[in-house]
């Protein structure tokens, strides 16, 4: 077993899934998931649905604060080029 292939490979699929924040998220929305309520049938189909989406709060988990939806963020028509969002 070569083990700089296998942490390559590691790191690829913790890429592709959102990074290291992602797999955070997912970790605690399978926990919370796994300590919640419902039969263990229940929970397996949660989690396995929880999964699919990676790195996204699903109806168990906290949601992740979208930093263009805050109040004082700039919009496109009154902040510098630099600092205004992409447009559609």
């Amino acid at each position: 077993m070569d083990i700089g292939k296998l942490t390559s490979r590691a790191k690829a699929l913790i890429d592709k899934r959102g990074g290291t924040g992602a797999l955070k998220e997912d970790a605690a929305e399978l926990k919370d998931i796994a300590t919640g309520e419902g039969s263990l049938t229940d929970k397996a189909k949660r989690a396995a649905d929880a999964l699919k989406d990676p790195g996204a709060a699903g109806e168990d988990a906290p949601t992740r604060e979208d930093p263009s939806a805050r109040a004082d963020a700039p919009t496109r028509e009154d902040a510098p080029a630099r600092e205004r969002p992409p447009a559609p």
